[in-house]
């Protein structure tokens, strides 16, 4: 591997301070995934995206591994591979075969890449899990947003939405990371998508990651689709929505990711932007 190529790109973010840091490594085919979860250990970031196979056409196999495991379908590295992809083929339309199933991905000649997610669903939150859920993120019930009920939203990764009635409470994340993390194991959940609505189309949110071997995600495309989904199988917005998300500014990585809902689409487009990371 001492040829392999791993390239580093922001997600969500025209500043490569900011948004999500992705690896991504456009030729992994050879790759065991022993390694490939060796390569995302060592870059560090919450994911790394691999290429594992070039089917020609712009279809593409890529897989995604965090520090600590595989999970199915990443947003901001699917940003980050699509625009890496671009950077050398030029703008165009790729589709990502991902364990979750096909995600097209568009990039434009500006470098923002959007993807359409797999068809997204919304369960409802049992009270035992909704409970132990709270208690690890040392939050209180009268600490949520009536409004936005507690969900288990899906669109290629497992996400519990809970939103919050103060920006405040959400700027002070302080969780308790073993518990957390136990729970997500025993429930599936990638992320858990923290929400604070700003106003009708305006939300910032938080990820935490513990599953993953981060204590935060910066910028969560996978839990964007997740939460469109969400917003418009709860109604909570009109149809053919554009709904602004920002992420990352408490840990000092501010980035946007923009959610479109199409009417007649069962899968939620997800946009941003991504630049490489020097050095």
């Amino acid at each position: 591997m001492t040829d392999l190529e791993i390239l580093r790109y922001a997600a969500f973010s025209t500043d490569p301070d900011g948004g999500n840091p992705a690896g991504v490594v456009l030729r992994a085919g050879s790759l065991s995934d022993e390694e490939m979860l060796g390569i995302a250990a060592g870059v560090g970031y919450s994911e790394t995206a691999f290429v594992t196979e070039d089917r020609g056409d712009g279809v593409l196999r890529v897989r995604y591994f965090s520090p600590l495991a595989e999970v199915p379908f990443c947003g901001h590295a699917t940003v980050g591979a699509a625009v890496a992809l671009a950077d050398r083929r030029g703008p165009g339309t790729f589709v990502f075969v991902t364990n979750a199933g096909e995600v097209p991905v568009t990039v434009d000649e500006d470098r923002r890449a959007t993807l359409t997610s797999v068809g997204a669903r919304v369960a409802d939150l049992d009270d035992a899990g909704l409970d132990a859920l709270l208690a690890a993120l040392r939050w209180a019930p009268e600490d949520l947003d009536p409004d936005l009920p507690p969900r288990v939203a899906y669109a290629g990764a497992y996400h519990p939405i809970v939103a919050v009635n103060s920006r405040q409470r959400l700027a002070e994340l302080d969780y308790d990371v073993p518990a957390l993390k136990a729970l997500m194991e025993r429930r599936g959940w990638t992320t858990v998508q923290l929400v604070w609505r700003e106003d009708e189309h305006r939300f910032d949110v938080r990820n935490p990651f513990p599953v993953g071997g981060v204590y935060e995600d910066p910028a969560t495309g996978a839990a964007a689709a997740a939460f469109g989904g969400y917003l418009r199988d709860l109604w909570l917005v009109e149809g053919d929505a554009v709904v602004e998300l920002s992420q990352g500014a408490d840990m000092g990585r501010p980035g946007r990711l923009t959610v479109t809902l199409t009417p007649g689409e069962a899968g939620v487009r997800v946009s941003g932007t991504a630049v490489p990371i020097p050095g």
